[in-house]
């Protein structure tokens, strides 16, 4: 069990010194935010031992972590095992690819630390510039230097340069059919020939951001793993590592290969927030969160309360989702990050009033974040003003071009407008920025619906489901088009799959199934789903009217077989002729008729006669009911008297 130790707060110490004098600032706020976050007294109290993290300058130790029995390097697995490694069998077994980081001889390193002092003053300078964003003149004034951390400066302002530069080629592009889909920056291959032999964690970093870029996605994440294998506290690395899984099986294979024990916070961290982005968190991630905001650990943690809100939210445990939120903001008001989870919230809940009020303070606040105008956008369409609404998203998007959350709520907002052809220029946006939100895939999916396209609609529907496998509304979008195409056996194969994750209380699956299965002329099957509907109302105490017709149709297929359960049928039957259920004619007129099955069932006699009038009143009307005076002609002409049994003819 992996504790909270003077090791650990050395490194995230260490940690945040060493991405601030690197520019990466995200990295740095969350490691000195989560340092923060353990209790000032428990911070004090734990003696501060020289830090036995692998860097504690930006010179490369060796790896503090267990050694794996081959080398990373000399024996990479090949792309596709990187992701097919079967589950591990206990929590303490090693994967014989895990990564082991060669490091620096002490010549080479004592060389480094040389060169560290050497470009102190320049890197001084060219932070200085970083922070100005002025990225070109921050790489001038490194060209001549030597050390490692100044070449990661140099080629990450190289980068960032040369992303703008993408970003303002295609904007020229804006309105044009000719523009693709997302910024293309040509720069990549020459910079990542700058890192590929590298062995520095830092560098190695750079290397799966590019390589990811590229879309090489396997070769990105074992230099990620090579580069937290080396330094572990650097929280940049592990979001790229996040952002290269395309589901939760990636993910348990790829924790195998992580050169950290799978109870270490960050291993924790990573999983947590990974499923969250996947939107796939089970109860497990809840308890992990509540052992890392235990007082072992990082009580006071916003970020890691953010994160058991999202996935809170993500369970759809709403309520709770909103107590979480509403802890964060009495702790820290201004707190803007997964803001706009929250507005989230509030809509499905449709609180307005906190909505409002939420919308104005952070307004007032910050009125150029991109979360923002997400919970701006979410005031407007919960009041029914799309057009507003899409305004507030389309200024997220303009703010923040991979905003993911404003694409998607965008094309709902279209969806409501009717608009169908701009909610689906909105969702391929979203599906363009991240191929792994299902929400922009199922987006896709309504839109075409709207526009009676079902085959393309059903296309859209799968890809969201292959991403949320146990999402029964997905299941269902299926199932709804596939009846509509005609294809009634894949209709009640996904229905039948949507029952599996759905509420044990839920009747409208079973109706659905009943119907198609009545349409194929498979009764029993139907009666089976009708049968259920009615158990699950009786024992919910609902109105009788929502079961109504589902307890005619049981207790008719029950009169028709020669062995049927007639007081089962006579029980639901009577429940209906009470009610005020718009089927209680029906219901009482078939409850005399069972009631004289019951009193004369010696023998198959009434039985049959029911079956054969119902045949001789389906070929009169074409309806296929049995009219209680016709029954009973018959009766008589038999020799049957209600209350006398039949009377026998020798």
């Amino acid at each position: 069990m992996v504790n909270l130790d003077a090791q650990i707060v050395s490194e995230l110490r260490n940690a945040s010194n060493e991405c601030i004098e690197r520019g990466l600032l995200v990295a740095a706020k969350w490691s000195s935010e989560l340092l923060l976050s353990i209790p000032a007294a428990k911070r004090r109290r734990i003696e501060i031992a020289p830090s036995l993290s692998t860097f504690s300058t930006s010179t490369p130790a060796r790896s503090q972590s267990p050694k794996a029995p081959v080398s990373f390097i000399d024996q990479s697995p090949m792309p596709t095992q990187l992701l097919t490694q079967p589950a591990m069998s206990s929590p303490t077994a090693r994967n014989p690819h895990m990564p082991q980081l060669e490091t620096l001889s002490e010549d080479a390193a004592a060389m480094e630390s040389v060169a560290d002092a050497q470009d102190k003053d320049a890197l001084v300078a060219a932070r200085a510039c970083f922070e100005a964003r002025e990225f070109y003149r921050a790489t001038h004034l490194l060209q001549d230097c030597k050390s490692l951390k100044a070449k990661f400066l140099r080629i990450y302002c190289q980068f960032i340069a040369s992303e703008k530069k993408a970003q303002r080629d295609w904007h020229k592009l804006d309105n044009n059919r000719h523009q693709p889909p997302v910024p293309i920056n040509r720069s990549l291959s020459d910079l990542l020939d700058l890192v590929k032999d590298t062995r520095d964690p830092w560098l190695l970093f750079l290397k799966a951001l590019f390589l990811s870029r590229l879309s090489r996605r396997e070769e990105a994440i074992e230099a990620a793993l090579l580069s937290i294998a080396g330094f572990r506290w650097n929280w940049s690395t592990w979001t790229l590592l996040g952002s290269c899984i395309g589901d939760g099986e990636e993910l348990s294979s790829l924790l195998q290969l992580i050169p950290l024990p799978p109870d270490h916070p960050l291993v924790q961290f990573f999983q947590i927030k990974t499923l969250n982005e996947l939107h796939n968190p089970s109860d497990h991630e809840i308890q992990l969160c509540d052992r890392l905001l235990s007082h072992d650990f990082f009580p006071n943690s916003l970020w890691v309360m953010s994160l058991k809100a999202c996935a809170l939210y993500h369970l759809h445990d709403f309520s709770q989702a909103e107590v979480q939120f509403e802890r964060i903001l009495a702790i820290d008001p201004n707190h803007i990050e997964d803001i706009d989870i929250f507005s989230n919230i509030l809509y499905v809940t449709r609180n307005q009033l906190k909505l409002s009020r939420l919308a104005h303070e952070f307004l007032a606040l910050d009125k150029d974040r991109p979360e923002v105008c997400c919970l701006i956008g979410n005031h407007y369409s919960l009041r029914a003003e799309h057009e507003k609404a899409v305004k507030y998203f389309r200024r997220a998007t303009q703010l923040d071009r991979t905003y993911l959350s404003a694409w998607t709520l965008m094309g709902h907002e279209y969806v409501e407008m009717k608009n169908s052809h701009a909610a689906i220029e909105a969702y391929r946006r979203a599906v363009d920025v991240n191929r792994k939100d299902y929400r922009a895939w199922y987006g896709l999916g309504q839109a075409y619906e709207l526009l009676s396209m079902h085959h393309y609609a059903l296309h859209y529907y799968q890809r969201a489901t292959a991403l949320r496998p146990y999402d029964v509304r997905l299941w269902q979008a299926q199932g709804m088009c596939y009846e509509e195409i005609g294809r009634l056996r894949e209709a009640v194969e996904c229905y039948k799959r949507a029952l599996i994750p759905a509420d044990p209380h839920e009747i409208t699956i079973n109706l659905k199934l009943a119907k198609i299965h009545r349409t194929l002329d498979e009764h029993a099957e139907a009666v089976a789903y009708h049968r259920r509907v009615v158990e699950v109302c009786q024992a919910d105490l609902r109105p009788v009217h929502d079961y109504a017709k589902s307890s005619l149709e049981v207790a008719e297929y029950e009169m028709r077989l020669p062995d049927g359960d007639l007081i089962l049928a006579r029980d639901y039957l009577e429940l209906v002729a009470g009610s005020n259920a718009e089927d209680v004619g029906r219901a009482s007129e078939l409850l005399k008729v069972v009631k004289t099955m019951i009193q004369n069932k010696s023998g198959q006699g009434p039985i049959q006669t029911f079956m054969e009038l119902q045949d001789q009143q389906h070929d009169q009307n074409k309806s296929g009911r049995v009219s209680i005076q016709k029954f009973m002609e018959l009766q008589e002409q038999r020799g049957w008297k209600p209350g006398v049994g039949p009377q026998m003819h020798f």
